[in-house]
């Protein structure tokens, strides 16, 4: 995996901000500007004694500290209410089976490979078979996501072969073409959309009715930052993502008031959580002549971050809503900004795309 850059600015502030942002220091240090300044006064450089032991400093402490502990409660809350009050539901590897869309390659690939290595049967289902044979624990079923009949044809294979269907279903497969409305196929607009949005319905109509039966199961759907910015030449897509922010809200909605199976749990990062991801740029071969380009600023995500961070949510027996990275939640509240505000945040990425497309004409 190649080391994630840390810009100069970032290590220059970081004292700064663990001083202001990280209860483990703002607690300490408030105790011991309040308590004992004068122990404080001795360990600090004569220079900064004036600006540290300030009233306006200490002020600006208990107010990050404030914030910091009314965030966290906040965060507390929405954690219980994404797992329907239930808390957290165990995880046995021995008797889950975890079924991953897509999953013969790329990052479909790396989560099937993560579950076995931690112990959980895993089953693929994909058009293609994966280039290097899966290892022990993961089984592929040859299947076009986009026809009810053949997911029914692999289902009743899986239930043959492993005794029922799976536990946790990740919703991974994707695609999307990178043109603009005007010259994106028609065939390829409607097959984007079959493939990221019409499949979720299909796939969960199959797997879901025996996670309700049981009040145990996960369903995982991966998203997209596009599903809240929308940019040029990624809107077919971006609608199929944004459609997905739908789908997983009105799935928790029946799982809870129709179907009363609180414990099929769902993301929006089911006994486990159901849950929407939302990654931004991933270092995958399709855009690789655009990241490895000199222009280009925008961070990446390394496919393992990923895979690793939705295999651990799911181990762990909790619903989330998973940005990845985690500096960009911020931007799902981008459609109540400003209008001018959010103009500033889609012209962010039009020269990223202007570069993504001058390097796919070449």
């Amino acid at each position: 995996m190649a080391p994630r850059k840390v810009s100069p600015l970032a290590v220059l502030t970081a004292p700064i901000r663990l001083a202001l942002f990280d209860p483990r220091v703002t607690c300490p240090l408030l105790v011991a500007l309040l308590y004992y300044p004068d122990k404080l006064r001795s360990i600090l450089p004569a220079q900064l004694h004036q600006y540290v032991t300030s009233s306006t400093f200490i002020r600006i402490l208990k107010a990050c500290l404030a914030l910091k502990v009314v965030t966290g409660v906040s965060s507390k809350l929405s954690d219980m209410a994404l797992n329907n009050w239930t808390g957290k539901t165990t995880f046995l590897k021995s008797q889950e089976i975890v079924l991953i869309t897509g999953g013969a390659s790329g990052i479909g690939e790396l989560m099937a490979k993560e579950f076995a290595a931690n112990g959980v049967k895993v089953v693929v289902l994909d058009l293609n078979p994966p280039k290097v044979p899966f290892p022990a624990g993961i089984h592929f079923y040859e299947a076009d996501v986009t026809s009810s009949a053949q997911i029914a044809s692999a289902a009743a294979e899986i239930r043959k072969a492993h005794g029922n269907g799976p536990t946790i279903l990740i919703n991974n497969a994707g695609i999307g073409g990178g043109r603009t409305i005007l010259t994106e196929p028609e065939q390829a607009i409607r097959k984007t959309f079959e493939v990221n949005i019409i499949a979720h319905f299909l796939t969960v109509k199959e797997f879901l009715p025996e996670m309700i039966e049981r009040n145990h199961g996960h369903v995982v759907t991966i998203a997209s930052m596009s599903s809240f910015v929308v940019p040029a030449q990624l809107v077919d897509y971006a609608c199929t993502k944004a459609a997905l922010i739908a789908f997983n809200e009105g799935l928790a909605s029946e799982l809870r008031s129709r179907y009363k199976a609180p414990k099929v749990k769902t993301t929006q990062k089911a006994d486990e959580p159901n849950r929407i991801v939302h990654p931004s740029w991933i270092r995958t071969p399709l855009i690789e002549p655009l990241t490895s380009h000199p222009d280009f600023k925008d961070g990446v995500l390394e496919p393992e971050e990923v895979s690793g961070a939705i295999v651990k949510q799911v181990l762990s027996g909790k619903s989330a809503q998973m940005i990845l990275p985690g500096h960009l939640a911020r931007l799902r509240g981008v459609r109540g900004w400003p209008t001018w505000l959010q103009s500033i945040v889609w012209k962010s990425q039009e020269g990223t795309l202007d570069l993504f497309e001058e390097l796919r004409s070449i």
